[in-house]
């Protein structure tokens, strides 16, 4: 605040005035160039613009009993209206000093109604309430609140260490969860990758007993048609073989039916059993032969 006793003096943008007539509110001065008797009246100037203003640190008494210190920062400014003007000069002598103690007072308040733990998170909620009590006075200082803030709350030392401990811990809790959440996960990849590699032997397993099955049937196939369109030779075969089984070998081949008898160390070919008509299913008969020594009793 200033004061202005000359006989012409000029108002900045941002200053509001009251002029006085000895001793006497007589008008509201606005922004501008203005003259005014000497020494009968004067002009009180009030700066509308924001004010910046710190709450100084205190220690206050959680709901808990821990001792802590806050502080905070606070922007005010006169309201611009003549009215509020008056008020600033007329209901309250140093408005500044009046909003401080204040506003530390009822920090106290707010802080006293909470535990430590809540006041830590309880920074935006403890400013509104702050903002909204020194809001209700301010009006009648012609003043206006624009914001409150608060900066620190610092427990004791001891305090701070236990609350460091419980952090760390913390902290070691969520990582160890987040390595065995790791650790799980791979696990499952690992259990996925294991289980798709099973079904690939399964289904390669598959596939070979697939081509197994189909190798065998089409052998059967094949040894069926073999066997009903040589079942005369086969015949034959048996035949042979019973009237030589003592001292006989036979062998098929895939050209016919051709007996070859071994006197001896001397094999004996023939075309005993050959298939009349038919090249292609052949078959040549082997058939190797024992001499046995008979003894002749002498008469």
């Amino acid at each position: 605040m200033r004061t202005i006793v000359t006989p012409i003096f000029t108002l900045r943008p941002y200053e509001r005035g009251i002029q006085e007539t000895l001793g006497k509110y007589t008008r509201f001065v606005l922004p501008g160039l203005g003259v005014q008797w000497p020494f009968a009246q004067l002009v009180r100037v009030r700066d509308v613009r924001e004010h910046t203003m710190d709450i100084m640190p205190q220690s206050v008494i959680t709901k808990d009993n821990v001792e802590i210190s806050v502080d905070g920062v606070m922007w005010v400014r006169p309201a611009a209206e003549e009215d509020a003007i008056k008020r600033t000069f007329y209901n309250i002598d140093d408005w500044k000093r009046a909003v401080i103690q204040l506003a530390m007072t009822n920090l106290r308040q707010e802080f006293g109604d909470l535990t430590l733990d809540e006041s830590l998170v309880a920074r935006e909620t403890i400013a509104t309430n702050l903002k909204a009590t020194l809001g209700a006075f301010a009006v009648e200082w012609g003043l206006t609140v624009s914001k409150v803030e608060i900066r620190l709350i610092d427990p004791p030392e001891d305090i701070k260490r236990a609350m460091h401990k419980q952090k760390t811990a913390e902290q070691e809790r969520r990582s160890m969860r987040l390595l065995a959440t790791g650790e799980y996960e791979a696990a499952e990849q690992k259990n996925l990758a294991a289980i798709q590699r099973a079904e690939g032997d399964r289904e390669a397993a598959i596939k070979i007993a697939e081509g197994q099955a189909e190798a065998i049937r089409l052998v059967n196939e094949s040894a069926e048609r073999y066997f009903v369109g040589n079942a005369q030779s086969l015949k034959q075969i048996e035949m042979v073989e019973a009237s030589m089984k003592d001292n006989t070998k036979v062998i098929l081949t895939d050209k016919g039916i051709t007996p070859t008898l071994f006197l001896g160390d001397l094999p004996v070919l023939g075309n005993l059993f050959k298939k009349r008509g038919r090249t292609k299913e052949k078959g040549e008969l082997l058939i190797f032969v024992t001499p046995k020594v008979l003894r002749v009793a002498q008469r």
